[in-house]
């Protein structure tokens, strides 16, 4: 039996071309245009496999319609679509449940390859990559963060940190054709000075902010460039959005 695809997007050239796109590599879709008559046809959820979803459409926007198809079924695999995308904006998706992001306008390889790999989420978990509270194991915490098909995979629970190189954050980068590889994301000590100097308190390489931060870096340049990095990433700066989010920042809620 074919999976089945919901299309909810206001542009028809853009629904057109996915729905061909999906035809052509054996789903099943459907299409609509706009958020309530999206929220209509998904109903309860049980009959679609997997929803590409338009972030900013007139009316009621992507985020809102997320926030209402979460409710109707946690679980749904839902990929937000947009072309005004920002990092920020992929991970506020990403928290209200997107099971990932993606950029247009699209190639008909990247379309493909986005809904393959949200395929390969089991119904049984969380979007965002949370298990169920009752099917998680008792491990480390691991956070996942999937972007444009890239699935991100802390390998050393909360902090992340490569044991003997406390600078060194390791990552799992998963796709659906191209395998999984590893990448470390170094943050460099002319960042940990710069940072502390801006903030005016401590920020050592074992507080969690460097793991995020490390993991939000790596987000940005697989949704820029859309390939994993070959030789991993050095971070020799903190951008000023980043500097007032560390102002902010608590450990106890990221520990």
């Amino acid at each position: 039996m074919s999976q089945r695809a919901l299309i909810i997007d206001d542009e028809a050239h853009v629904r057109r071309m996915m729905r061909l796109t999906l035809e052509t590599a054996g789903y099943e879709v459907g299409e609509t245009a706009d958020g309530p008559q999206g929220l209509a046809a998904f109903g309860n959820g049980p009959t679609w496999d997997v929803v590409l979803l338009d972030q900013k459409m007139p009316g009621m926007d992507g985020l809102e319609v997320l926030r209402r198809l979460q409710e109707q079924a946690p679980t749904a695999r839902v990929i937000m679509v947009t072309a005004f995308a920002s990092i920020e904006l992929a991970v506020e998706a990403m928290k209200l449940g997107a099971t990932d992001f993606m950029r247009k306008p699209m190639t008909p390889e990247s379309l493909r390859n986005t809904v393959a790999a949200a395929l390969t989420k089991a119904v049984g978990t969380r979007p965002g990559g949370q298990p169920d509270a009752d099917a998680r194991p008792r491990r480390p915490h691991i956070e996942t963060l999937t972007m444009n098909g890239f699935h991100i995979v802390r390998t050393f629970g909360v902090s992340g940190q490569t044991p003997g190189e406390p600078s060194v954050y390791e990552f799992i980068v998963r796709h659906p054709k191209r395998g999984a590889q590893h990448v470390a994301v170094e943050i460099s000590p002319e960042a940990v000075t710069i940072l502390e100097k801006m903030t005016r308190r401590p920020f050592p390489l074992t507080s969690s902010f460097w793991a995020n931060y490390a993991e939000h870096r790596l987000a940005a340049y697989l949704w820029d460039e859309g390939r994993i990095p070959s030789s991993g990433l050095t971070i020799t700066r903190v951008e000023l959005k980043d500097v007032n989010v560390a102002v902010r920042w608590e450990e106890s809620l990221y520990s």
